[in-house]
């Protein structure tokens, strides 16, 4: 009598199931950090990954081999135009909503938005709608600005509508924030007003998209030539029944990609409104030239090229701010091959 496996490791992150597509293209956080005694700000910005490079950087990582030297890394770069927060929403410790007050004025490129005007319908009374916030502040938990992003000054994307997001706010007292928000709301903010270069953010967004996959691409199932069992495919998984009574998952094919990520703790090396300083010769493959505001971060993130990123306030970092890196060199050769 063969050999029988009882056991086998567990295919594929409990955590990251279902694998089902992302109903947001562009993610909104589920939760947020909390910032205490500092000046009230926005914890969120929105970005569009235009592709990837790298620098060569003075190594500041303390108790590293290499600390103090120059170095070579892997960076993304990020575009990120202004954001126009539109509307203020004041919650409750529970998440009901007290008030919304609408911005009065607003920039041509947000002035046409269908949805905005859909959303401005609904408010009977926006003054009255400002007053319920103020006499209503002290059971505030938090405030949030609705905010759109300024896409249409992303010239390689060619995109007009603007992407929408609740953004949270952080900082100070509930009071300093309401009035923070209503010193923001209807103006452009720029992404330096936010970050600061060598902090953590965490980024959001939605990984690469590749369809129906079978098991072996989906779960790394190892394709083993089956002697016996051949003829019923070798690119599959094994019975999907328990075994022995112990209960098991066996793995499915079934989408793979699109799926919502948060890649955490990504260090901004570099924030600039110099596109000269970053764009590549002919630019960058399958996305363009850079025309405005842009971040460059540590590593690689997750999406593919174009596609609306969310940037939030680190909500569990290893680190506190840093300062920021002395970056020596940046590639700029052309990215065609």
């Amino acid at each position: 009598m063969g050999h029988r496996k009882l056991s086998s490791p567990r295919r594929g992150s409990a955590g990251l199931r279902p694998r089902k597509r992302s109903s947001e293209f562009l993610p909104t956080p589920r939760s947020w950090p909390s910032i205490k005694g500092s000046n009230p700000t926005l914890l969120g910005f929105i970005g569009y990954k235009a592709g990837m490079t790298h620098v060569y950087m003075v190594n500041d990582k303390q108790r590293s081999e290499t600390f103090g030297k120059e170095i070579f890394v892997p960076v993304t770069v990020i575009e990120t135009p202004p954001i126009v927060p539109i509307a203020i929403r004041a919650y409750t410790p529970k998440g009901s909503i007290i008030g919304e007050f609408w911005a009065q004025e607003l920039p041509k490129e947000l002035q046409l938005e269908r949805r905005i005007s859909h959303f401005k319908l609904h408010v009977e009374d926006n003054k009255k709608s400002l007053e319920k916030i103020k006499q209503n502040l002290e059971k505030a938990g938090y405030i949030r600005v609705i905010a759109g992003s300024m896409s249409s000054k992303v010239k390689s994307l060619g995109k007009k509508t603007p992407d929408i997001s609740e953004v949270q706010i952080g900082g100070g007292d509930i009071k300093a924030q309401l009035d923070y928000a209503l010193n923001i709301i209807g103006k452009p903010v720029e992404v330096d007003s936010i970050f600061k270069v060598g902090q953590l953010i965490d980024v959001i967004g939605v990984t690469k998209g590749k369809g129906f996959q079978g098991v072996v691409k989906r779960y790394s199932v190892v394709e083993l030539p089956r002697w016996h069992k051949h003829r019923k495919g070798s690119r599959k998984a094994g019975t999907k029944g328990p075994s022995l009574g112990t209960p098991s998952y066996t793995p499915q094919p079934g989408q793979m990609g699109f799926h919502r990520r948060t890649d955490y703790n990504k260090r901004i090396l570099k924030i600039s409104a110099d596109p000269a300083e970053i764009n590549p010769a002919g630019g960058f493959v399958n996305y363009g030239l850079i025309t405005s505001n842009y971040l460059v971060i540590k590593g690689s993130v997750q999406g593919a090229k174009g596609r609306p990123l969310f940037l939030r306030y680190p909500i569990r970092p290893f680190q506190l701010a840093a300062e920021a890196p002395q970056i020596t060199y940046i590639d700029t050769f052309s990215k065609q091959g």
